[in-house]
């Protein structure tokens, strides 16, 4: 009995000082973000869900509307069909914010390539 105890003050004392230096240090022991999904949803609906950039692709229509197909294999929807018409079958640079959410791309302006 005697040596068990001998053996786990050693262990309880260097895991008392692990466990104090995790406090002390912080950050990547001890986190002040929510955990878990609900977390993760509360930091999505805080950020703004569009970026505002220049897409390059091939314009197409689809069906009644237009869509942006870029060189990766992606299609974006463009939310102006009047400025997308002129373009059809062209290559162009649109210039807007991406509604990634809805994968749109609300056109702020079409050039060629």
């Amino acid at each position: 009995m005697r040596s068990l105890k001998r053996d786990f003050v050693p262990l309880f004392a260097i895991t008392a000082l692990a466990l104090i230096c995790a406090l002390a240090w912080g950050g990547p022991f001890l986190s002040t973000q929510p955990s878990g999904r609900q977390g993760h949803a509360q930091q999505q609906s805080g950020q703004n869900q569009s970026k505002t950039g220049t897409f390059t692709g091939r314009i197409a229509k689809n069906g009644d509307t237009y869509v942006l197909h870029d060189s990766s294999g992606a299609t974006f929807g463009l939310d102006d069909p009047d400025r997308a018409k002129a373009f059809e079958g062209k290559v162009v640079k649109v210039t807007g914010q991406l509604d990634e959410q809805s994968r749109v791309i609300h056109v702020e302006n079409i050039e060629s390539a």
